[in-house]
């Protein structure tokens, strides 16, 4: 008996170490498919299909006078800036898990809903970053963010509406969604180490550290600088997403590969969350992963390197 129950220690030992590896090694990304799929749906294709009994539509626009100006007809308006506020040591920060439950629930979305989000102006990093949440907070099934946003919508003559949907209480249940992110654990690992590729979509002034903006400015040493823009139309419509051959010949030419290992880190984690979705889930590279506390928490600490100046192959 004495035997076995020291079997059986070694066994629980030798499990206990692996899940630490997997949690605390830098290199190494689930490769267990999610349960939510997130893509780009058109304004016709919204049009067509907003009487769905399971579609639930957020508006996310964070002026709620622009929705109560005009919104896509059942949409719900929830401001992206809902989701997050300060923790106790830093800003804008997710909010715990039970109050994000209880306001996707308050904006009417179930376990089975499609959801589809869109916002306005340059605020495409709010549809994204509301997709991503709900991945983070386990949604199964299909998510859309709407390609071109609400000016698309509208300038393709598309109906409009000032109404308010009456709606019930969803039953969204949140189920953590750990491996889609990393912390600031794991960041300290990956400085100066091969195997992580990082992704930086900050303004070009910004990564360089040439505005005083944050505690310290500048940008994790080895990052590249990405703009978030380079990946949709530009000033004529931020929602729009350039084609996607035009975004592989970008991401070919400062070499990154679906084989990379990446995360994307911004200021905040928002800008981050475009790039992660079309990544993962447009292009289909496998390991895509996002720092939330980005520049944020990593600029707070004294300890860490910081590294200036412009990417030369940006």
């Amino acid at each position: 008996m004495l035997k076995l129950l020291k079997r059986w220690k070694i066994q629980f030992l030798s499990l206990l170490a692996i899940v630490v590896a997997i949690t605390l090694s830098p290199g190494l990304v689930s490769s267990a498919a999610s349960a939510t799929k997130i893509d780009f749906v058109t304004p016709q294709w919204l049009a067509e299909h907003a009487q769905d009994p399971n579609l639930r539509i957020l508006d996310v626009r964070i002026n709620p006078l622009d929705y109560i100006g005009g919104h896509v007809p059942g949409a719900v308006n929830i401001a992206d800036n809902t989701f997050r506020g300060p923790n106790g040591r830093l800003p804008v920060q997710y909010w715990e898990q039970q109050k994000i439950e209880s306001l996707f629930r308050a904006a009417g979305v179930n376990k089975d809903s499609h959801v589809v989000i869109y916002s306005d102006g340059n605020s495409i990093l709010g549809a994204s970053m509301v997709a991503y949440l709900l991945e983070r907070s386990g949604k199964e099934g299909q998510v859309s963010i709407l390609n071109g946003g609400y000016k698309g919508y509208k300038d393709a003559g598309l109906p409009v509406t000032k109404e308010f949907p009456q709606y019930n209480s969803g039953n969204f249940t949140l189920k953590d969604n750990p491996i889609i992110r990393v912390g600031l654990n794991q960041v300290r690992g990956f400085i100066g180490k091969p195997g992580v590729t990082l992704i930086d979509p900050r303004p070009p002034a910004l990564f360089a550290g040439e505005e005083n903006l944050f505690i310290r400015n500048g940008h994790i040493p080895g990052a590249n600088n990405i703009p978030w823009p380079t990946f949709t139309a530009g000033e004529s419509n931020f929602h729009q997403l350039k084609s996607l051959d035009d975004i592989r010949s970008l991401l070919a030419r400062r070499g990154i590969t679906p084989q990379d290992n990446i995360v994307v880190t911004c200021s905040t984690g928002r800008e981050a969350t475009l790039q992660y979705v079309v990544l993962k889930h447009v292009l289909g590279y496998p390991k895509v992963r996002i720092y939330e506390g980005s520049w944020t928490e990593y600029s707070a600490q004294p300890n860490l390197p910081v590294a200036t100046g412009r990417d030369p192959n940006a």
